[in-house]
């Protein structure tokens, strides 16, 4: 087996793949894949990116990579895993976010136009001919074997529109324009995506008489069954207004102990020996976290960034500083509320509320209800059970600081002015 599709198995991305073996010897003298993603935001989150980790192993491995955004494809929205029609986005809008997640990938992947490269669908979808598109594509396309896809069997139950129903005939043509330009000759993506590509490698073997190659990752999950990348503020995206850097680092600080090694194979490039020292029997589970998250976080935002996010954390989390506002501080979250307010008594929900800690004054009384209220000052932690409780200016400490916990893993740094 080629050592590229060895590389991938080791590290727990292939789920299926059309012919193994049949890839593997194509391997040998090189392949052009591409992996696709619709701009349907600014913004990639965390989930998209497994198989853009995947595309760096590929190419690293020798074979050649295109990152396709669907500029083109997006117009119409992917009912794939959704269970009503996709909210429907302006060109223009379509087209920025194009550009913004076209940078994103090539920071993270680095385009230099031969083994790697980024091309959009709309240059060839835009303009298309629908006659001409029906008479060379949809011939070729059985709608009894299309609505057997599970994409479309799911959406049949709550209304799937014939604009959607058309998106796997533009999908595969994507993959039959790609081995024209290109030669590429294997299509890489989720496993909610099989469909689609089976779709793609058919069209190719019937138009042209090819083979070409379909491989899935699976849809990752956590080890208590929640959505990869799914924060308690919603999805985890690669821009950093969406998501700070601090609250990106400290998902991967805190993710569950049985995930750690599984995702630093699929998450970091980290040799699988070093990855099998850090997550050893014995081995203390909170280095190997903290391994995690500052590697995810440079490879994302990069070193220096990941440095900060890292000292924040410590700041937050260490003996000295977690406790109180001890530590390298720059790069934890922060609220800044008025002075008058701790000089007149400020209440405790208010405090939590204001800071945005919690979403809602009652969402702030039920975590003080519960015991998961805490604010701290110079290392000493103290848990707030009263709703009725004031913080008073004597809870700040000489800089005018004060840290605020919410449970066990949510930290924030308020200033007054």
């Amino acid at each position: 087996m080629h050592h590229a599709i060895e590389t991938l198995k080791t590290r727990g991305f292939i789920s299926q793949c059309t012919d193994v073996e049949s890839l593997s010897k194509a391997m040998e003298d090189g392949v052009t894949f591409y992996i696709g993603c619709d701009p349907t935001m600014p913004s990639l989150h965390i989930g998209h990116m497994v198989p853009f980790f995947a595309y760096r192993h590929l190419r690293d491995a020798g074979q050649k990579g295109i990152a396709l955004i669907g500029g083109g494809t997006a117009r119409i929205g992917d009912p794939s895993g959704k269970t009503e029609l996709r909210k429907m986005l302006c060109y223009e809008t379509l087209d920025a976010n194009s550009d913004s997640i076209a940078a994103q990938l090539d920071r993270f992947i680095g385009f230099d136009n031969d083994t790697a490269r980024a091309v959009n669908n709309k240059d060839w979808l835009a303009d298309l001919n629908y006659i001409d598109f029906l008479r060379e594509i949809g011939s070729h396309f059985s709608v009894n074997k299309m609505l057997s896809f599970e994409a479309y069997k799911i959406r049949l139950e709550t209304g799937l529109s014939f604009i959607e129903f058309n998106y796997q005939l533009l999908q595969s043509y994507d993959f039959l324009e790609l081995y024209r330009r290109y030669g590429c000759r294997l299509q890489i993506g989720g496993d909610d995506q099989w469909g689609n590509i089976v779709a793609g490698v058919d069209l190719i073997r019937r138009i042209e008489g090819v083979q070409v190659f379909g491989m899935t990752f699976p849809l990752v999950t956590t080890s208590d069954g929640k959505k990869m990348g799914k924060s308690e503020k919603g999805a985890l995206f690669l821009d950093t207004s969406m998501t700070s850097v601090y609250d990106f680092f400290q998902y991967w600080r805190n993710v569950h102990d049985r995930d750690i090694r599984r995702f630093l194979l699929m998450f970091s490039f980290l040799p699988v020996e070093e990855i099998d020292t850090l997550t050893a029997p014995g081995k203390n589970p909170n280095e190997a976290k903290e391994r995690l998250a500052w590697e995810v976080t440079a490879l994302i935002h990069g070193k220096a960034e990941a440095d900060k996010a890292m000292a924040g954390a410590r700041a937050a989390f260490s003996t000295s500083g977690a406790g109180g506002v001890g530590g390298d501080k720059t790069a934890m979250p922060r609220a800044v509320l008025p002075l008058s307010k701790f000089e007149a008594g400020y209440n405790i929900v208010d405090l939590f509320f204001d800071a945005g800690l919690e979403p809602s004054k009652s969402e702030a009384r039920r975590l003080v209800q519960q015991g998961g209220a805490f604010i701290s000052t110079n290392g000493d932690i103290e848990a707030v059970t009263d709703v009725a409780a004031v913080i008073s200016r004597d809870k700040l400490n000489a800089e005018g600081e004060l840290i605020l916990r919410a449970g066990k893993k949510r930290y924030l740094l308020v200033t007054v002015e």
